[in-house]
């Protein structure tokens, strides 16, 4: 080999792996910064007309990603933050059930009231036991009270978290808007895009968190974003979701609509309803899930002041009056088998059976509790101490078949203790399902992600390996530059 061949190879395989060092160098940055692409600088040898290696040329920067694994990320993204977004509001529906030692569920606490009855039942002159009867009633309502205002709570959380979602999602669909100029721009220039497609790539997968969508990519580089109901989020320019947050919440109050462009697409009237994502999530949890588990306790309060109602005990046909348990409506019965919005909220003890607002306690044993001026209603007109008939009838009466709303999610006939039961079954068993689904959900995006990064992210641990080779490599090609030089110095030595 003649040494001006040999110094060629040397400047070769150096700016070969030069060139090597630079490409790997940079795909590591790419993967270190983005996630859904790897950019690769594109370099060249410059070698002259007279064959002799002048230095490297940049030939552009390649950017590699995979357009259906990235849409797959974006929709199971979506899925997954709209069942976590429930999941989460059930975790807090599920304090209405709590430790089941503390019985702190309706259907406990109706289970606590059935027990002091019977025992009042047995010893009906014993006011100590009918004051314990009485406590439990208190406690019964107070509990449904309470239940009532922490639904109501979880829906006006929701309503706020959506007002979030919408700040959020408009500013998104902003960062969308200016990434989107930057890349149709300098496009058509050659100028180096990738950052700015890795950002509007970034921000359509914090996008997908809040809302359902899908995208379509023009000829020109720019983006066009749907949600997944096929309204326009994004197209040249960012649409404006409009949403009115409500500032309290109770059980008759309906949340407002969210709007894209004037279209509603997720609340009341929803044309185009959303399928997925946080806002989705938030508007089920406000509007679906909480509102069928209020009118569930809504449905537990009407049985209460039905099976405690007074009847006529005239013969006269007078109208069944609320008796131990009533609410502002009363002393008439609320509609039977039908909701009566916000009665959980709205029931209470009947003054005339409380001492401590001015009632009688013994009314617990002898009636007259819905009008005691009215004898028609009076069970025990002698007033014997043992008198336990109209007690008894409490026990019975808890346990009687009845006919409930059916749009609340349960069976219609079954007992008041029964469907209060099943109450607490069903969002036991909406909160487990949901825990499972968001779980599934998590997965998948986890393993698309994977595959996403498998697809078109840079191994670490390969590149390390390429970097010493060509770090060894390197050496190599120095020494032999090092060698050429001492034949070149011991050639013209031997000249002069």
């Amino acid at each position: 080999m003649s040494l001006s061949v040999a110094l060629k190879v040397a400047q070769s395989a150096l700016s070969a792996r030069q060139t090597e060092t630079a490409t790997v160098s940079r795909n590591i940055a790419g993967a270190q910064e983005a996630g859904y692409s790897r950019k690769t600088v594109m370099l060249s040898t410059v070698v002259s007309e007279g064959g002799h290696v002048g230095g490297v040329r940049s030939d552009g920067i390649r950017r590699t990603t995979d357009n259906a694994l990235y849409s797959s990320l974006l929709r199971s993204t979506s899925r997954a933050t709209s069942q976590d977004a429930v999941a989460a509001g059930l975790e807090k529906l599920e304090q209405t059930v709590g430790d089941t030692e503390l019985k702190r569920s309706p259907a406990a606490q109706l289970g606590t009231l059935e027990t002091t009855i019977q025992n009042y039942a047995s010893d009906p002159g014993n006011s100590i036991l009918a004051q314990t009867m009485l406590g439990a009633a208190k406690d019964t309502v107070q509990l449904l009270n309470e239940y009532t205002g922490l639904v109501q709570g979880v829906r006006a959380e929701a309503d706020a978290d959506i007002s979030t979602s919408v700040g959020r999602i408009n500013e998104l669909l902003g960062q969308v808007e200016r990434l989107n100029g930057i890349i149709v721009k300098g496009g058509p220039s050659g100028a180096d895009i990738t950052d700015a497609l890795d950002a509007r790539d970034k921000a359509l997968h914090a996008l997908s968190e809040e809302i359902g969508i899908s995208t379509l990519t023009a000829s020109d580089g720019g983006v066009v974003i749907y949600t997944d109901s096929g309204v326009t989020l994004f197209e040249t320019t960012a649409r404006t979701v409009n949403f009115a947050p409500t500032n309290t919440f109770n059980a008759t109050t309906v949340g407002n609509a969210i709007f894209i462009d004037g279209v509603p697409v997720a609340g009341p009237n929803a044309i185009m309803p959303i399928g997925s994502g946080r806002l989705h999530g938030l508007v089920q949890l406000r509007d679906d899930t909480a509102v069928t588990y209020q009118n569930q306790l809504d449905e537990v309060a009407r049985g209460l002041i039905e099976a405690f109602a007074e009847q006529d005990q005239s013969g006269g046909g007078g109208p069944d009056q609320a008796g131990l348990f009533t609410y502002s409506g009363g002393p008439a019965l609320p509609a039977t088998a039908t909701l009566s919005a916000g009665l959980a909220g709205d029931i209470r003890i009947n003054a005339n059976a409380d001492p401590d607002q001015g009632g009688s306690i013994e009314r617990l044993r002898d009636g007259g509790i819905s009008d005691p001026l009215n004898p028609d209603y009076d069970y025990n007109p002698a007033n014997n101490a043992g008198y336990a008939t109209r007690i008894q009838d409490y026990v019975t009466a808890l346990n009687a078949p009845r006919v409930f709303d059916g749009n609340v999610g349960l069976d219609p006939t079954d007992t008041l203790k029964g469907f209060a039961g099943s109450s607490v079954s069903w969002l036991q068993a909406a909160r487990k399902s949901s825990a499972a689904d968001v779980e599934v959900q998590s997965v998948i995006v986890t393993r698309t992600a994977d595959a996403l990064s498998n697809a078109t992210g840079v191994n670490l641990d390969e590149e390390m390996t390429l970097l010493l080779d060509i770090e060894r490599a390197y050496g190599a090609a120095a020494k032999l530059i090092s060698a050429v030089d001492r034949m070149l110095d011991d050639l013209l030595s031997a000249v002069r």
